[in-house]
């Protein structure tokens, strides 16, 4: 199937994806940004100020939802009036240029006027390049002193955001394959080249460097349809393509199609395919489109890093991708690769960390909702699912655990602890595990009320933990509790906070793990809403909740009409209804539409209308947000911090976790990244949308984030807004069991989706996990070195096979390892699915999972697979080895169960795999196991190396692709009379029923299994 032509069939198959945006389309004249409306109180009423209009509200007050309507403003890339930098601005001269031991300095001074286009130009700017370790370049560009013109500068913090180590600097340090040039024709400008193919990879001339206080604008030229990858987050194909504009903004938005969301990631992946002749040995870049599945090509991958975290936009044109953002510096981190393998090794291991190990049972299934009532209603689900012998691992409550949505309480009337701790205990003895929510905000009490009080905002108060205003009083802005304070994570005394009040839920309720929500950092009003008005508290966010008037969910997946037409019409018809009464209750405006222009005035700086405007899904910087104004303990702005915001939560929480809970890996899955968050935790994909399209984009998600360093990670599996079907929570139940985190999610009063829900989906879940859970030790075993050497587990197939560029763009199909090939159905209605095989020109070999029979496929061959609802198409690659244990309802039961093997040969008979086994949790394990498989000339050899004791016995030796059937079949020697058999058709021999003769262990002694 054409890479392109799926992602159109998946956007036309629904009507919602295009409407996805929550941009405010006009402002609220009057409303201040600092406060948004004032309010006067009694005991009994309040009386607001909104747009110049008093209104009384009762104590039981709602904000208004005009609070988070910011100014309206035209991104500059949508504005055909913008000032263009590249044609006004005279860019930089350099030099007294100085070579270092490994690398230049230089001075960059203005070549000309000052633009002053969209903020101050900084005058004088230092330049250093450094070539920091074998395979990696540093190239960066500051203010080179504070002056007049930039003391507002700031430059990214270490403290923050720790530098790529340096490393040993050894003598293959200048061995690197990348070479830095630069130019003053007729403006300063570099390049950097890749010594071994010749190739430009980075290369800033025709264009000039701009560099003022609230904008930096570096362009570098590309070769005609290149391969990017990364730059998230957002919801987007794999290949990004060469007319997209990515931005760099956290954003609380959901989950928009091809706009920011939750997280910040500055990193790109770049492939570039050379056409060999086999006669010259000559090679040519590959730039167009006309490819032949006979020629011989090659590729070549190199990382870049602009280690920045404000605001940015990196727009890729058809020529080049430039580069914009609102402030700091130009800090490039260049990474030769050759491979994309090497890149994301490169980029891991020393520059950003590398991703944690997780536990074991955190790969188990995990069951979610938004909308579970009780712990009555929990223990339902966890045993309803035991009742349909659906394995779950993990239950998880979001914020209807909490009273009042506050961080670290329960409910007493629906949550209470003692019935909550009685629960667990049977949940821990059933081998089971429970994770519930914690938000980023914290409720600020009414100071009127002396029966409002809450421990955590005291002690954190008392500590000075909490944002403040640019005039030091305390920032409040309103989230789920209602007014609320943010956790200054710059505060010296904020981690100690955070992991009292962790710690003392956890005495309360013994979770096993946490999740981090709403760290853009999310806020449902404009500015500090809540400054003078706390004796009005809200109890109601600015919006409708999912199932409240206005806001009933009737959305279905694609094709929902065709197998549920009277439910369709139903929710059809309400749909509209609905929206015909919003319509009337705020009919659109007839005015002409009008944007806020900010104006720039030389050596100020304007956080809150900065006077370029970056493309934000939630258009003003403040909407929906903290306010750029919020001011940390240091002095440092929001402005400059923000896309860090949920970054330091998953910090300060890993560090909070390793004293809660002591000598165990913490298990953190949190909703706002930023290069290296995966040091300490996983990601999952946010509030995607029960359709086709966001079962599809998952896809591309996950293989983004492994090459962020974040393996752990997954989508709400049968989708989050909205209401699923059978049909697609079937497929996306299946698909979401090759993800490394599995979890099932939905929204407040949207229709239950458990697996257990639907007769169809309950059999074809059971399907998928009998596949995960026997693959567990695999999956395990990725992570080990995905933790130690910066693989990746989840794997394009481009990446895998990095000589096809027919494979650049497949982003429907992934590998979930190097072994294992997923070809999931992702349209309503298909029973089979296009599948292509790479390496088969390389003479390589795929067996299908459930027949064990080799594939019949032809180079480049799109193969119709049969799918039919409930079948998920698995395939094993030739010459892996694949560790399997029994699939069992927990993952303790599985961790103590008979080992197997499943040894697909490759045409010449070999095959080789590992197994990493520890306990399962520890942070440094007491004791460790490694065993290596080898397969060749009719044997098979296990041997191990590590202390780790592991006593479960070798059930099963499955070998695939077996020429003929052999006459003896022996171990270590020994006949194995029994429990052999040898199916001639499929070619496959199974040896059975070896418990008797590794009675020790699978892996206590080293054995070779040969067959004759």
């Amino acid at each position: 199937m054409a890479p392109f032509s799926f992602r159109q069939f998946i956007l036309a198959a629904t009507s919602l994806v295009s409407a996805q945006s929550t941009t405010s389309s006009s402002p609220a004249d009057g409303l201040s940004v600092t406060s948004g409306y004032s309010v006067t109180s009694s005991p009994t009423v309040g009386t607001a100020t909104v747009n110049g209009t008093a209104t009384t509200y009762s104590v039981q007050f709602t904000v208004p939802a005009s609070v988070d309507v910011g100014p309206n403003v035209l991104p500059n890339i949508k504005d055909q009036q913008a000032k263009q930098a590249q044609s006004l601005c005279p860019g930089y001269t350099a030099s007294d240029v100085k070579h270092t031991a490994n690398g230049v300095t230089a001075t960059l001074n203005l070549a000309g006027d000052a633009c002053n286009v969209y903020g101050t130009d900084i005058e004088t700017l230092s330049l250093a390049v450094d070539f920091q370790t074998a395979h990696r370049l540093a190239v960066s560009i500051q203010p080179a002193y504070l002056d007049s013109s930039n003391m507002s500068q700031y430059i990214l913090s270490e403290e923050l955001v720790p530098f790529p180590e340096q490393g040993v600097v050894q003598s293959d340090t200048q061995d690197i394959d990348l070479q830095f040039s630069w130019s003053n024709d007729p403006s300063f400008s570099f390049t950097v080249l890749r010594k071994s193919t010749g190739d430009v990879i980075f290369d800033t001339r025709g264009s000039v460097l701009v560099y003022e206080n609230q904008f930096i604008e570096f362009v570098s030229q590309l070769p005609e349809n290149y391969n990017l990858y990364g730059m998230g987050e957002r919801i987007h194909d794999l290949r990004l393509g060469n007319n997209f504009t990515a931005t760099f903004y956290a954003a609380d938005a959901g989950d928009p199609i091809d706009q920011n969301i939750y997280g910040t990631h500055p990193f790109y992946l770049d492939t570039r395919y050379y056409e060999v002749d086999e006669t010259t040995g000559e090679k040519t870049l590959v730039t167009g489109q006309n490819i032949s599945a006979t020629n011989t090509y090659e590729s070549y991958s190199h990382g870049v890093f602009q280690r920045n975290a404000h605001g940015m936009e990196a727009l890729m044109l058809p020529t080049n991708i430039t580069w914009r953002s609102l402030g700091g510096s130009i800090d490039l981190y260049f990474f030769d690769g050759p491979s994309q393998a090497e890149v994301t090794k490169q980029y891991q291991f020393g520059a950003i960390g590398l991703p944690a190990m997780q536990q074991y049972f955190t790969f188990g299934f995990h069951q979610c909702r938004w909308g579970y009532k009780n712990w009555t209603e929990l223990e339902d689900v966890v045993n309803t699912y035991r009742a349909f012998d659906i394995p779950l691992e993990n239950i998880w409550t979001d914020i209807d655990y909490m009273f009042q949505y506050r961080d670290f309480t329960n409910d007493p009337n629906t949550f209470p602890y003692g019935p909550g701790q009685d629960f667990l205990a049977r949940l821990k003895a059933a081998g089971q595990h429970y994770i519930p929510i914690v938000d980023s905000a914290i409720y600020i009490p009414n100071p009127n009320n002396a029966s409002d009080n809450y421990s955590i905002y005291t002690d954190g108060n008392d500590h000075g933990v909490f944002l403040n205003n640019p005039d030091g009083s305390q920032y409040i802005g309103e989230v789920w509790p209602g007014y609320t304070v943010f956790p200054d994570w710059h505060s010296n005394e904020s981690v100690p906070w955070w992991t009292r009040s962790l710690k003392g839920h956890h005495d309360n309720i013994a979770w096993d793990g946490i999740w981090i929500d709403m760290s853009e950092v999310s806020s449902f009003c404009i500015g500090s809403c809540g400054t003078h008005n706390l004796s009005l508290n809200p109890v109601h966010p600015p919006f409708g909740l999912p199932g409240e008037v206005g806001s009933v969910v009737y959305g279905y997946p694609e094709g929902f009409n065709l197998t549920n037409a009277t439910e369709a019409a139903a929710a059809t018809s309400s749909a509209a209804a609905q929206a015909s009464s919003a319509n009337a209750a705020s009919p659109p405006s007839t005015a002409t539409t009008a944007y806020f222009v900010s104006t720039v005035t030389p050596g100020v700086r304007n956080v809150n209308q900065p006077p370029y405007v970056i493309n934000n899904v939630q258009g003003d910087l403040a909407v929906h947000a903290v306010s750029p104004n919020a001011t940390h303990v240091d002095g440092i702005e929001e402005y400059d911090v923000h896309n860090l915001f949920g970054h330091q939560i998953l910090n300060a929480t890993y560090q909070a976790l390793l004293e809660v809970i002591p000598d165990k890996r913490p298990f953190i899955i949190g909703r706002s990244t930023f290069a290296g968050s995966g040091k300490w935790a996983g990601h999952w994909g946010g509030d995607n949308t029960s359709l086709f399209a966001y079962m599809y984009f998952s896809i591309a998600q996950a293989l983004n984030f492994a090459l962020f360093g974040i393996p752990m990670f997954g989508v709400d599996t049968c989708g989050f807004n909205g209401n699923s079907d059978e049909e697609l929570c079937n497929r996306w139940m299946q698909l979401s069991a090759f993800f490394p985190f599995y979890r099932n999610h939905n929204v407040l009063s949207a229709n239950s989706q458990e697996a257990y829900v639907w007769a169809s989906v309950a059999e074809a879940s059971k399907t998928a996990m009998q596949i995960r859970y026997s693959l567990l030790p695999y999956m395990y075993t990725l992570f080990y070195y995905a933790s130690t050497t910066g693989s990746t587990v989840m794997r394009a197939l481009a990446w895998e096979f990095p000589n096809d560029p027919t494979l650049a763009a497949i982003d429907n199909q992934f590998l979930l390892g190097p072994s294992l090939l997923i070809a999931p159905v992702l349209g309503q209605g298909q029973t089979s699915v296009q599948a292509v095989f790479p390496g088969i020109a390389q003479g390589g070999l795929w067996y299908d999972w459930y027949t064990q029979e080799p594939i019949t496929a032809k180079p480049g061959e799109n193969v119709t697979i049969s799918a039919p609802l409930g079948h998920i198409p698995v395939f094993i690659r030739g010459g892996a080895v694949l560790p399997q244990q029994e699939a069992l309802y927990t993952t303790a039961e599985c961790r103590n169960s008979s080992w197997s093997l499943i040894a697909a040969l490759s045409a010449q008979g070999t095959a080789t795999g590992q197994l990493y086994i520890d306990d399962g949790e520890s942070i440094v394990p007491p004791a460790t196991l490694l065993v290596d498989f080898t397969v060749g000339n009719g044997s098979l050899w296990a041997s191990a190396r590590g202390a780790y004791v592991d006593t479960n016995s070798l059930a099963n030796v499955t070998l695939l692709g077996v020429a003929s059937q052999p006459a003896n079949v022996s171990l270590n020697g020994q006949a194995v009379s029994t429990g052999v058999s040898y199916n001639e058709t499929s070619r496959v021999l199974s040896i059975r029923d070896l418990q008797s003769v590794t009675t020790k262990g699978a892996w206590a002694e080293d054995w070779v299994l040969s067959w004759a």
